[in-house]
């Protein structure tokens, strides 16, 4: 069953940094027009290794805890760190947001969390057919 938990916690931890990378390329491409916006992104397989690893970025924050009765957390942006893109096009503005190049990492982002949620859901499909076939 250790198994099992294992492996949900790394498709999970996989699925959490997926959507933040979303969240980080959707940013970019909303500031497209945005004077002086530097376009950031994270390496995912870095991320994922210290996802893994348990380990939070640089620069991670923790919370205060002002009453014994709070929960523990951390301020930081989690496993992630972000890094500025580098600059692949010149623009007046000093925005660095190359509109090709987003749509494609967004692109490539939610096509491995579409392939994520199909392993998931076969790992889970599976769970219950060998579950149904002890029960007969």
């Amino acid at each position: 069953m250790n198994s099992i938990a294992q492996h949900v916690s790394v498709y999970s931890q996989a699925l959490n940094l997926r959507t933040q990378r979303h969240q980080v390329l959707a940013s970019n491409i909303a500031n497209a027009d945005t004077p002086n916006y530097k376009a950031r992104d994270f390496d995912f397989s870095r991320a994922m290794q210290n996802s893994l690893a348990g380990r939070q970025s640089a620069g991670g924050i923790g919370l205060a805890q002002t009453s014994s009765a709070h929960m523990s957390g951390s301020g930081g942006p989690g496993a992630a760190e972000l890094q500025f893109r580098e600059e692949s096009q010149s623009a007046v503005d000093g925005n660095t947001v190359d509109m090709d190049v987003e749509r494609a990492q967004i692109t490539e982002n939610a096509l491995q969390y579409q392939i994520l949620t199909q392993l998931i859901g076969d790992k889970f499909k599976g769970l219950r057919s060998a579950m149904a076939s002890n029960n007969s």
